[in-house]
């Protein structure tokens, strides 16, 4: 079967129910924290991505017993500290940067040597975020000069540490939480604002941390060597999947959507706001707290005037991944819209700020990027009777799904690659726009 779609043909207008796979971040975190416990957990809507079960098979290498079935997923731990494994094992993340940051924080503590290593994309992302701090804690770690694939040994005598996370990187902040919850006495982590999965999670589970909000940073404390307790989760819908279709539908004429149970929490929202300030119209419905996180049904309707944007920087870290569809409605607006501050885009499955200005430029789009700010020329007229080709990439599974939407939005005749990119984390992508009116096999 080829590895590319050929997409030839613009969506037109929808008026449409969907439901989006459950939220990766979650999913990995529940298997994380789920192994921690003594106790079986059960998880229903879990994403089963090529991340997740990455995670999966992870813990199983660990000594996790791990069963899934149609319509769950159950995990039965051994504790802290309580991975069984032989000397020198190797562990491998995938393309999973989450897996491959947090599982460190759970291993500081671990008896054996060990090894985590990645695809191609992870191997050339930065790990010295997480190795500086780890190796606080009393960690031996060895790198490939801060990347994988890195080595590992564990120390008994633990210490809990002092932290300031300044990237606004939920990934190392909850790394050195996970390596905490391991530590006797009480660590202590100043951290630029970013996602907030970790706390929440650690707040229903009851387990001792202690937040103090600051404007620009938060302050968390967690305290050690306590009892994890199981976790039964239905995984809430992933607004980062959702906001393929989000734009989707802003994009194509008189057109509307409504997507059920997405997780809304504020610190994944960016995109929700910078939208709303470019005229999109988008709404949040049956708003509910579901252990920690809220979770709402989000309506879209199309617009025909789409408002340029200096885009707040407040936001950035709440919409880190969404940038590249971002860019995608400022390429319709009509006037110049721009973008600062993005540099972490750069450090993801591939350099997306870069990735950004290719497709840009491929649609007929000017811009003028630098290595941390985005300026677009937005055209309202904006029409494609060409032919682009996607590749070389990464097999970044963002890079993949924006280029098909840019192709089912804006017209002309697209090759898109590395089609399998989107099993890391949306597996079912195609199939939805499909159920939209997309013809892509």
């Amino acid at each position: 079967m080829s590895n590319f779609v050929n997409i030839k043909n613009q969506i037109i207008k929808f008026n449409k129910r969907l439901t989006i796979d459950g939220d990766k971040s979650l999913s990995i975190r529940w298997a994380l924290l789920s192994s921690q416990s003594t106790k079986k957990s059960k998880a229903s809507n879990l994403l089963l991505s090529e991340d997740v079960l990455s995670t999966l098979n992870c813990l199983k290498k660990l000594g996790i017993k791990v069963r899934i079935s149609k319509n769950f997923c159950e995990i039965t731990g051994l504790g802290l500290n309580g991975f069984k494994y032989k000397d020198n094992l190797i562990l491998n993340a995938g393309n999973s940067g989450t897996l491959g940051r947090l599982i460190l924080g759970l291993l500081v503590h671990s008896k054996k040597s060990l090894q985590l290593k990645g695809d191609k994309s992870l191997s050339k992302r930065d790990f010295l975020r997480v190795i500086r701090p780890l190796k606080k804690f009393g960690a031996k770690i060895d790198s490939n000069y801060g990347k994988l694939p890195i080595q590992i040994q564990g120390t008994s005598l633990t210490k809990p540490i002092r932290y300031f996370e300044n990237k606004g990187s939920a990934q190392c902040k909850s790394a050195v939480m996970f390596a905490a919850l391991n530590t006797l006495g009480e660590t202590v982590i100043k951290a630029k604002k970013s996602r907030d999965h970790s706390e929440l999670l650690f707040k229903h589970m009851k387990l001792p941390i202690k937040i103090i909000k600051k404007n620009k940073y938060d302050v968390i404390k967690v305290t050690g060597k306590c009892n994890i307790p199981s976790l039964n989760y239905k995984i809430p819908s992933d607004i980062s999947s959702a906001a393929f279709f989000i734009i989707l539908t802003a994009l194509i004429k008189n057109s509307s959507l409504k997507i059920k149970n997405v997780n809304i929490n504020p610190s994944r929202m960016g995109v929700f706001y910078i939208l709303k300030l470019m005229g999109i119209k988008i709404s949040k419905f049956n708003i509910k707290n579901y252990k920690g996180e809220k979770i709402a049904d989000l309506v879209i309707k199309s617009t025909n005037k789409i408002k340029p944007i200096n885009c707040p920087i407040k936001f950035n870290s709440s919409a880190i991944d969404e940038f590249l569809l971002i860019f995608l409605v400022a390429a319709k607006a009509k006037g110049v819209s721009y973008f600062k501050n993005l540099s972490e885009l750069n450090q993801k499955e591939s350099p997306r700020l870069i990735w950004g200005s290719k497709i840009l430029n491929k649609i007929g789009i000017k811009n003028i990027v630098n290595e941390n700010s985005i300026k677009i020329f937005g055209n309202p007229d904006l029409k494609i009777n060409k032919k682009i080709i996607i590749k070389d990439f990464l097999k970044d599974h963002r890079v993949f799904m924006t280029s098909v939407i840019a192709a089912l939005s804006f017209g002309g005749e697209w090759k898109i690659f590395d089609k399998d990119s989107i099993n890391t984390s949306f597996p079912s992508f195609l199939k939805k726009v499909n159920y939209l009116g997309a013809k892509i096999e």
